[in-house]
């Protein structure tokens, strides 16, 4: 049965008078997640477990200490199963996840109730936190500065021979456990469940050695290896589409998660075959709409940005929104690589939504700008638009962006910069830890809201 939290242990209370007084930014951030609305947010995800987990079955761990606990792995930049050993071995955080001396929730047990929690209800979440936010007056929403960037998904850098390994490593590996299951009650043969992963191995190792030496005997060897090893897949394929069936007729859990991960890593081994073929062999360009870049997270985009350091990114495109104050009102996952000037309406429209008006100010970089987009800011009541034209200006065009009230506007804008290294650096948006695209969205939206719990805690402390 679903617990919403812990009674008040006064034994806890007198021994938390002989240790340390819990961070005023902390405690700041214990008060904010008092609040009724963003508590019930996580209740009505969580209740969701099972049909009846809210009337029936033993005690849970309680909404408010889940709630808490995921706030502090992010806050702290902690693993799950650190974020059980801090909890469990601070007084300060026993206080501040409300467990007192009862026990801490396993990294197991936080990690399935973690994955309850939907991307939407996190955007609902950080709203009312928005809310929150002016009430305290952290901010008005009277600026309003939007750029995107890039979180990289949890992948090693991708090429064709070292997917096709992959492929074979998931299938056979898959095959084998399904020999395992199905015993003497197919007769499939041992040749269908052979597992190629060490020959496969070999000839990928092979064609990365060869296709290093950049000569032509090198190409030509390099494409027959390829070939042999595009034909290992095909087999491999081949053996998993013949078992398939017969787990799929199988009544016990294990055939039919076996039967789950066929059915998901088959058609993705046979996108990579397909795009190998295309790009080494038929020396074709393949679009990156067409191209998979890793066959466990397979939503990946392929991002081209132009930057010196790193002019490939493989995630996702993210667009953010933030306001005076320190505030990410809004973040958005985007598919693919849009142009960066379809961001700007959403982000005026959600910031007039949430705050019942216009900003009186709000900019963007180059790429968003656009007469149309300057209008459309206008029409919608925003009295001072920061797009800066890229190229070459005219005469008045550098006259408009010449005057004082656009240069402190841009002045302004550059610390969005600063926003989004501080989310990279200190919230773990760098890099994507979950799988697929549903944990990628959530990955990102705790980094955005743990940032604005402890920006909205930092100012009101810093207030007072």
């Amino acid at each position: 049965m679903l617990q919403d939290r812990y009674e008040t242990d006064k034994i806890f209370e007198d021994i938390l008078k002989l240790g340390n007084e819990m961070d005023p930014i902390l405690a700041e951030i214990d008060q904010l997640l008092d609040d009724e609305e963003l508590y019930q947010l996580i209740r009505n995800n969580l209740a969701k477990r099972f049909p009846q987990t809210e009337v029936t079955g033993r005690n849970s761990t309680p909404v408010e200490v889940i709630l808490r606990m995921l706030a502090v792995k992010r806050l702290y930049r902690l693993s799950y199963e650190q974020t059980e050993y801090q909890v469990r071995d601070s007084l300060v955080l026993r206080q501040f996840c409300r467990v007192y001396l009862q026990d801490v929730p396993d990294d197991t047990t936080l990690i399935r109730w973690a994955g309850l929690v939907q991307p939407e209800t996190l955007k609902q979440f950080n709203s009312r936190l928005t809310e929150l936010a002016s009430q305290l007056k952290v901010t008005r929403g009277r600026k309003l500065r939007t750029d995107g960037t890039v979180v990289e998904t949890n992948i090693h850098p991708p090429s064709d021979s070292r997917l096709l390994a992959d492929s074979v490593r998931v299938l056979g590996r898959t095959l084998s456990r399904a020999r395992q299951v199905l015993g003497e009650q197919a007769e499939l043969g041992k040749q269908v469940f052979r597992n190629r992963v060490r020959s496969v191995r070999r000839l990928a190792r092979q064609v990365g050695e060869t296709m290093r030496r950049r000569s032509e005997q090198a190409k030509t060897e390099g494409k027959s290896a390829y070939r042999k090893l595009i034909r290992a897949v095909e087999t491999t394929i081949e053996q998993a589409k013949q078992v398939l069936p017969v787990l799929q007729e199988q009544t016990t859990e294990q055939a039919q998660r076996l039967a789950q991960t066929l059915e998901t890593f088959l058609p993705r081994a046979q996108q990579v075959v397909t795009q190998t073929i295309r790009r080494v062999l038929q020396q074709e360009k393949v679009p990156a709409s067409e191209k998979i870049v890793s066959i466990f997270e397979a939503h990946t985009d392929i991002i081209r940005r132009n930057k010196a350091h790193k002019p490939t990114e493989y995630g996702h495109k993210v667009w953010l929104d933030e306001v005076d104050g320190g505030i990410v009102t809004r973040w958005e996952v985007l598919k693919g690589n849009p142009n960066d000037d379809r961001q700007w309406l959403p982000s005026l429209d959600h910031h007039i939504a949430h705050f019942g008006k216009a900003p009186w100010q709000a900019s963007a970089d180059r790429g968003v700008h656009s007469a149309e987009n300057e209008r459309l800011a206008q029409e919608r009541g925003v009295q001072h638009v920061i797009l800066p034209q890229p190229g070459r200006r005219s005469e008045a065009r550098h006259k408009h962006e010449s005057q004082a009230w656009f240069k402190r506007g841009r002045r302004w804008h550059s610390g969005v910069e600063g926003r989004i290294s501080v989310l990279k650096r200190c919230h773990e948006l760098d890099r994507c830890r979950d799988h697929a695209q549903e944990g990628f969205e959530k990955w990102v939206g705790w980094g955005v809201i743990t940032a604005n719990l402890k920006t909205i805690g930092r100012r009101v402390v810093a207030r007072a």
